[in-house]
């Protein structure tokens, strides 16, 4: 596919690609179509109980949680569920996920969180279901906040970083304390059959100055029924830390995990990288940022009531996830014709020539968009961890290859 070029205006912060190279008007009049978007993350507490020194809303380039409120109002809320609802009737959507993030969205009170919840309940369609999550840090999670957020059918997803030392590294509190022993006390009440089925997950950001193993089997004694690994947030403007010496760090890193969990004799919870790279090999398509070529369909909404591009954007510059839009004002269907969320859609067309020319482009996808970037052309690079990415899929399409050929 041939991309039209043109000149638009555009706010100085942002770089040519995509915002002055993507001329989204004569990519409708050829044909194309967005797809939709379906899901949400909702900030809906912008500050945060810990300090995470990788966090990439308060620690890197993007610092706008400062001028927003603290708190989604309900007049904000209420605004984003007409908007959803709207959208969903729209399309004709089935399904729609809100995420309810922050900071650390426990700060904003169960009973808030509950009000919230039940006006998008209300404001879908008949006929589109909703399912609601939550990424929380866990330090302030209790049975009791459990029990209240399990009735109403909400799904806890919570950042770990393996062992406990490796975790408190990154994860303390403002003071300097580490925050597992908090972590691993809420993972235990997730864990329990009383508050099983609520469980969603783990979040794991990759560092390759710990031990894999070790980090997994740390992972695996909170009984998690998924892990999401996630490289650390970083582009060719501000790259990740490697050397000569070890120029594929996190793809080493990951591959000694893929090698401990692919060789379990039995499954022992679901990586969803690990999936995603599998599944895709196979000539199947990805539900992940990280890899593949899928149309990436999620819209961030701000505290006060910004709707925006996904917030890893954050790590980039600032501005990199604004639109212009608000749930007060704008339609959910305008954020489809911004260039921005257009190129995360276009798949292999939004490509740099790299990675059109990479025998693993349908597999990689380019990586993650915002580790993409470097300043002054945009996004239209190879992901930052591009030796890092064709050593994993390589590595797993070999094991894969291997399994299949004696099974033959």
């Amino acid at each position: 596919m041939s991309l039209p070029v043109t000149s638009l205006p555009r706010p100085p912060a942002h770089p040519p690609w995509p915002y002055d190279l993507l001329d989204v008007t004569a990519l409708r009049q050829s044909g194309w179509r967005p797809a939709a978007i379906r899901e949400f993350v909702l900030k809906v507490h912008q500050r945060c109980n810990l300090a995470c020194d990788y966090c990439y809303v308060y620690e890197l380039a993007d610092q706008s949680w400062r001028d927003r409120p603290a708190v989604m109002s309900a007049e904000v809320w209420r605004a984003a569920a007409s908007r959803i609802g709207d959208h969903a009737r729209a399309h004709g959507l089935a399904q729609v996920s809100i995420v309810l993030h922050g900071g650390e969205p426990l700060l904003a009170g169960v009973d808030r969180l509950l009000d919230l919840i039940g006006d998008m309940r209300r404001a879908m369609p008949a006929g589109c279901r909703l399912d609601v999550s939550m990424q929380t840090n866990a330090v302030t999670l209790d049975a009791d906040k459990l029990d209240r957020l399990a009735a109403a059918q909400v799904r806890i997803g919570v950042s770990v970083d393996g062992l406990p030392a490796d975790h408190d590294q990154h994860r303390r509190f403002r003071d300097g304390r580490g925050s597992h022993q908090e972590v691993d006390r809420a993972l235990r009440l997730l864990a329990s059959l009383r508050f099983r089925s609520s469980y969603a997950g783990l979040l794991c950001t990759v560092d390759p100055g710990t031990d894999p193993v070790a980090t997994y089997a740390a992972l695996l004694t909170h009984e998690p029924p998924t892990i999401d690994f996630l490289l650390p947030h970083a582009n060719w403007t501000t790259p990740p830390p490697r050397s000569s010496r070890h120029p594929t760090p996190h793809g080493d890193w990951l591959i000694a995990v893929f090698d401990r969990w692919y060789g379990a004799p039995r499954r022992e919870t679901r990586i969803r990288l690990f999936e995603e790279i599998m599944n895709l090999l196979l000539g199947g398509s990805s539900r992940s940022e990280q890899v593949g070529l899928s149309p990436v369909a999620i819209a961030v909404i701000e505290s006060d009531g910004a709707i925006e591009q996904v917030d890893s954007l954050k790590s980039t510059y600032a501005g990199a996830c604004e639109t212009g839009l608000d749930v007060r004002t704008d339609p959910i269907d305008a954020m489809l014709d911004h260039p921005g969320v257009v190129a995360r859609q276009l798949g292999a067309a939004a490509l740099s020539d790299t990675c059109a020319a990479c025998p693993v482009q349908r597999i990689c996808g380019g990586g993650h968009y915002a580790h993409r970037y470097r300043a002054g052309d945009g996004f239209r690079n190879p992901t930052v961890y591009c030796a890092d990415l064709q050593l994993l899929i390589g590595h797993i399409h070999r094991r894969m290859s291997a399994d299949l050929s004696r099974r033959v």
